[in-house]
């Protein structure tokens, strides 16, 4: 695991969509920036995660992470990091999910299910922006559901007829092992899995507008969460 250039880690291990100026960028800071003033000015841009045969060692792997019944809990050296992180992020998405109560419990799952991936759960929260703009019962025009536009095809080869994919937890429980699975076949690659994950590997627009998300909307400078130690010591 180590820092990019922003300072947060990374873990190593259809339809034809409306044209969209952030499309034409390539991956450098200044196409960053740039996109994400494009970022909503363009619709969310919903995945298909396209079908691919698992051999069985991979599928029991996947079926064993979607079947995991633990409650959701903040996994942080302590609590005064725990309160910060779940403060902070629920004055951003404010907007997005007015009511207090279940964006806590919406954070709180995002947390846990991105880390129990080895996933940044920031970098799941920008992915969730562009895929679905926060909104639970999202429906692509390739059929991908719910926060983080999970394709249907996926409940039949690792999960039961029983997985509702508009359930808070369950979504986000199989959007972060199928963003992990891909990270695993790109060899930790972030671009590569990001397009992997939309249904558009290779094109550089889709993963601009998570990793412009993720930098502009949802990462938190170090020196901020030093401050609040401080303070709070």
């Amino acid at each position: 695991m180590k820092p990019d250039k922003s300072g947060l880690r990374i873990q190593d291990s259809g339809a034809r969509k409306p044209r969209c100026p952030v499309f034409d960028l390539i991956l450098n800071p200044e196409s960053l920036i740039l996109a994400a003033g494009l970022l909503f000015a363009c619709a969310a841009q919903a995945g298909g995660q396209i079908y691919t045969p698992l051999s069985a060692s991979v599928r029991a792997v996947l079926q064993r992470s979607v079947s995991d019944q633990a409650s959701p809990k903040l996994a942080f050296a302590t609590q005064y990091e725990a309160d910060f992180w779940l403060n902070e992020m629920s004055r951003r998405l404010q907007k997005n999910l007015p009511d207090a109560a279940y964006r806590a419990d919406f954070l709180k799952s995002v947390h846990y299910e991105a880390t129990r991936a080895g996933l940044d759960p920031q970098l799941v929260l920008g992915l969730i922006e562009v895929e679905s703009g926060f909104k639970k019962y999202a429906v692509s025009k390739v059929g991908a559901r719910g926060y983080m536009q999970v394709m249907p095809f996926w409940v039949n080869e690792i999960g039961t007829k029983e997985h509702d994919l508009f359930h808070l937890r369950i979504n986000l429980r199989y959007g972060c092992t199928i963003l992990r699975h891909y990270l695993d076949i790109e060899k930790g690659n972030l671009y590569r899995a990001l397009g992997r994950y939309n249904g558009t590997l290779g094109k550089p627009g889709y993963p601009n507008l998570v990793r412009a998300a993720w930098r502009n909307h949802w990462a938190m400078p170090r020196r901020t969460v030093s401050n609040y130690y401080s303070s709070a010591s």
